[in-house]
């Protein structure tokens, strides 16, 4: 081999090894073989003694919205609810959640219902966190002040690729 064709050669495989790796980084292939269980208690707060002998009793927590997932980039299935603890604090919370695993996926409210969702989050659309597990369970803090009023959907994302997984349209529950 001449040292010009060796010298190709190893730049070839360089930008092949490179490539390689870029391609492993941005897709993880490996994960499409794994599954990742959460299975989170909804959170319950302890209310007041009513008398110094009496015991203290659980809040139930009021259940605001709530909707089914549908598929988009990924079967999707499961369902969202946001409540509303008894300090005040709200949440989204997952349950029986089934999704792909994926890279960079995250949980959002968006403004855009669940089929609009699928071209973009939309004007202000909410992060509430990385996607914790595609299986089970889970609660996502919303963030203190925000008025949820204005959303209509929540949604797994996918911010490397910009696709959404799946959403669900969040339906106010009659109280």
């Amino acid at each position: 081999m001449s040292r010009v064709s060796r010298r190709t050669a190893v730049f070839a495989a360089l930008v092949a090894a490179v490539a390689a790796a870029v391609v492993l980084y941005l897709f993880q292939p490996w994960k499409a073989f794994t599954d990742t269980r959460v299975e989170e208690a909804l959170p319950t707060a302890v209310g007041p003694a009513r008398k110094e002998a009496a015991p203290k009793q659980d809040i139930v927590p009021e259940n605001l919205a709530e909707g089914t997932f549908v598929t988009h980039e990924h079967d999707t299935s499961g369902t969202a609810r946001t409540i509303r603890l008894a300090d005040g604090a709200r949440l989204l919370r997952l349950e029986d959640l089934r999704t792909s695993d994926g890279p960079d996926v995250r949980v959002y409210l968006s403004t855009r219902d669940a089929d609009e969702v699928r071209s973009g989050l939309g004007d202000g659309a909410v992060e509430l966190g990385e996607l914790k597990g595609n299986l089970g369970d889970q609660n996502y803090t919303v963030p203190a002040g925000t008025d949820l009023s204005g959303f209509r959907s929540a949604v797994l994302w996918c911010k490397r690729f910009s696709v959404s997984f799946g959403a669900a349209d969040l339906t106010p529950v009659a109280g």
